[in-house]
């Protein structure tokens, strides 16, 4: 079983803008040992760890840690990808074998044509060139535009996080944006998507039942080949505990969709183990 979305942070390096007093339980330092403590228990065995902070000083914290912790079996890190040196930098970066995709943090961009400006085309290339995953942090706003990135660079493999947040339960307008969104990539690319992230999106209490309605039209949109399963510890802890989310997304995912699903997609998205 792998955990394909989790997270590490020391809040003394000073670099995550976002995460403040305000969000109480998670505003605290977060090791592997933590992350190890609530997913071995269920019988998690690796993990790809995610970027939290747009610095590369956050990317060569995450790789520091990944080189002594087997069960790291990737990082998905950050780049400038807008630097003149982006593509020597991409390329320097991955010749460190954990180092398996990079994520600039969409959701966090005014402007939600920013992925689409030519200036990006040479590290993005890079990124494809380097067999590096983009990792594609997003909304359903962004999701015509990911589209369109996915037609302009055909050899990018692109995960979309977090299933590009719904709002749950939202109205059916929202609805409609989402799945239409996200039914244009699963016809018409080869993105994969991730089955994480859910449980945040829902209003504060929710059960995670409350996730089922999306969780289970993710799994017949994208398939198990497509769909990998990640936990967004801890940002997880605002919703639920570790283990419902995993007994939840267990009880949705067919018998014979479920080593897929909870491992072999994501072996397969971010070639771990290559």
């Amino acid at each position: 079983m792998i955990d394909a979305h989790f997270h590490i942070w020391r809040l003394d390096r000073g670099d995550y803008g976002w995460l403040t007093p305000a969000l109480g339980p998670i505003h605290r330092d977060v090791q592997l040992s933590d992350w190890r403590a609530v997913s071995a228990p269920c019988g998690v065995q690796g993990g790809v760890l995610v970027q939290a902070a747009p610095t590369e000083a956050e990317t060569a914290f995450l790789l520091h840690e990944a080189a002594q912790a087997p069960e790291v079996l990737g990082v998905v890190g950050w780049v400038d990808l807008l630097a003149a040196e982006a593509p020597a930098r991409i390329e320097a970066l991955a010749r460190q074998p954990k180092l398996k995709g990079l994520r600039p943090m969409l959701q966090d961009l005014a402007d939600p044509d920013w992925i689409l400006q030519g200036a990006l085309r040479p590290a993005l290339a890079a990124m494809a060139r380097c067999g590096l995953v983009f990792d594609a942090l997003v909304q359903p706003r962004h999701l015509p535009r990911i589209l369109r990135l996915a037609e302009r660079h055909p050899d990018l493999r692109i995960v979309v996080d977090h299933g590009a947040k719904p709002a749950i339960p939202g109205d059916a307008t929202g609805w409609a944006e989402w799945t239409q969104g996200l039914q244009a990539l699963a016809d018409e690319t080869p993105v994969f998507c991730k089955l994480s992230g859910l449980w945040t999106e829902a209003a504060r209490g929710a059960p995670v039942d409350a996730l089922e309605r999306h969780a289970r039209w993710l799994l017949a949109t994208f398939g198990p080949q497509r769909c990998l399963w990640g936990s967004d510890w801890p940002v997880l802890e605002l919703a639920g505990g570790y283990g419902a989310w995993l007994a939840a997304a267990r009880r949705w995912v067919a018998p014979q969709d479920q080593a897929a699903v909870f491992g072999g997609t994501a072996r397969q998205a971010y070639r771990l183990g290559a």
